[in-house]
C-alpha cells in the first residue's frame, strides 16, 4: 500500500493523460485529493478522449498540443509539478512500420524533450513511465523477467525501448527519479476498442457488444493480461516508494491463456460468436509469439499483487462499454 495523503494537494502531470491508462489514473489520483494537469495531443489513432475524463473535466488543466513541438509550454508546467507519470505514445506495432518517422517523434523525440525539461526545470521529482513487454522481442525463456535480453522485432518495439533508456540514463547520469514499467496487455474501462491498434482485446470487446463475430488469428498465443485497476496501483506504488527510483519493472499476472482460451471466455461469458483463421503473414513476421510476465520483482520491492482476473475484468469491461459503446466507437474522436 502507499500513503494515499502522499498526493493531496500535489501537483501530477499525465502525458497521455486523455488516454485509456492515463484517464483512469488521473481519476484515480483526483479521489486522492491531487491537483492534475494533462498534456495529449489527441491524436485520433492513440486513443485519446475528452470522454474518459468528463466525471473529473472541470477539477483538471487539459493542455492539447504534442509535446516535442511547444518545448516552452511545457517547461512552464513542468516547473510546478511534483510527480509525472509520462504515458504519452504511440504503440502501434504495423503502424510504426509503416512510418518509422513518426513513431519516432512520438516515442521518442517527446520523451527526450520532457526529460530535458525535467533535468532543466525541476530535477526533484519522480516521474514513471509506461514501457512495454514488446521491447522483449521473442521470448528465450518464460515467464520473462526484467533480466530477459531486450531484442525488439519492430520500429514501435525499439523506440520504446530506445525511451526507456533514456529515463534510466537521465538516472544514473542526472540524478533524476525516474521509473519504468513494462506493461502488458492492459484492459478495462475507456480502452480503445475502435480496432486493433492499441490491443486486439479491445476490438473483441467491441465485437461482443455489437453481436458481431470477431477473429481470432491462429490462437494458439499465450499471453497475460492486467485489469487497468491493477496498473493504476502499481503505478501509484511506483510513485510513492523510494526503492523504485531508478528501476524496471514488470506488470502482469500469474494467469495466462491462449488466445483461443481467451475466446472461449468470450463466447462462455459474453455470449459472442469467432471465426479462427490464418495468421496474416505481413503480421505473422512481427508477432512474438507466447509471452506472460515474471512480475517478482515489483511484488518484493512494492507489495504489488493483481487483483483482478481475467473473467473478473472482462465483465466489468463490457457492462461498462456496453453503457457507453457510443463515446467509444468511430464517432468518439470529434465528441466533446
Amino acid at each position: 500500500m502507499y500513503d494515499k495523503d502522499l498526493f493531496k494537494s500535489k501537483w501530477v502531470l499525465i502525458t497521455g493523460g486523455l488516454g485509456f491508462i492515463g484517464s483512469n489514473l488521473a481519476i484515480k489520483l483526483h479521489q486522492l485529493g491531487a491537483k492534475i494537469e494533462i498534456i495529449d495531443a489527441l491524436i485520433p489513432e492513440h486513443g485519446g478522449n475528452l470522454f474518459n475524463v468528463a466525471s473529473i473535466k472541470q477539477y483538471i488543466k487539459i493542455h492539447n498540443f504534442k509535446i516535442e513541438e511547444n518545448e516552452a509550454a511545457l517547461c512552464e508546467i513542468v516547473s510546478r509539478q511534483d510527480f509525472i507519470f509520462n504515458l504519452a505514445g504511440q504503440s502501434n506495432h504495423w503502424d510504426s512500420m509503416m512510418d518509422p518517422k513518426l513513431d519516432l517523434n512520438y516515442n521518442c523525440s517527446s520523451h527526450l524533450t520532457l526529460l530535458e525539461a525535467v533535468r532543466n526545470f525541476n530535477p526533484n521529482i519522480r516521474v514513471i513511465y509506461s514501457s512495454t513487454r514488446q521491447i522483449y522481442g521473442k521470448p528465450e525463456f518464460l515467464p520473462v523477467n526484467e533480466n530477459h535480453s531486450t531484442q525488439p522485432i519492430d520500429i514501435n518495439g525499439i523506440h520504446k525501448a530506445a525511451a526507456e533508456q533514456y529515463h534510466l540514463l537521465y538516472h544514473k547520469i542526472y540524478g533524476l527519479k525516474t521509473v519504468a514499467l513494462r506493461l502488458t496487455n492492459t484492459y478495462g474501462p475507456h480502452m480503445r476498442i475502435v480496432d486493433t491498434r492499441q490491443t486486439f482485446l479491445g476490438y473483441w470487446l467491441r465485437c461482443a457488444v455489437e453481436q458481431r463475430e470477431f477473429e481470432v488469428w491462429d490462437g494458439a498465443q499465450r499471453r497475460d493480461f492486467s485489469y487497468i485497476d491493477d496498473v493504476v496501483e502499481a503505478l501509484l506504488l511506483s510513485a510513492s516508494n523510494d526503492k523504485s527510483i531508478g528501476k524496471i519493472y514488470n506488470l502482469g499476472s500469474s494467469e495466462h491463456y491462449s488466445l483461443l482460451q481467451v475466446a472461449e471466455l468470450f463466447s462462455e461469458f459474453l455470449n459472442c460468436k469467432y471465426i479462427v483463421k490464418d495468421f496474416p503473414k505481413n503480421r505473422k513476421s512481427i508477432d512474438i509469439g507466447d509471452y506472460y510476465s515474471d512480475c517478482t520483482l515489483i511484488k518484493n520491492d512494492l507489495n504489488w499483487i493483481p487483483n483482478i482476473d481475467l473473467k473478473t475484468g472482462l465483465k466489468f469491461t463490457f457492462n461498462f462499454l456496453k453503457s457507453h459503446i457510443c463515446q467509444y466507437t468511430e464517432t468518439y474522436a470529434i465528441s466533446e
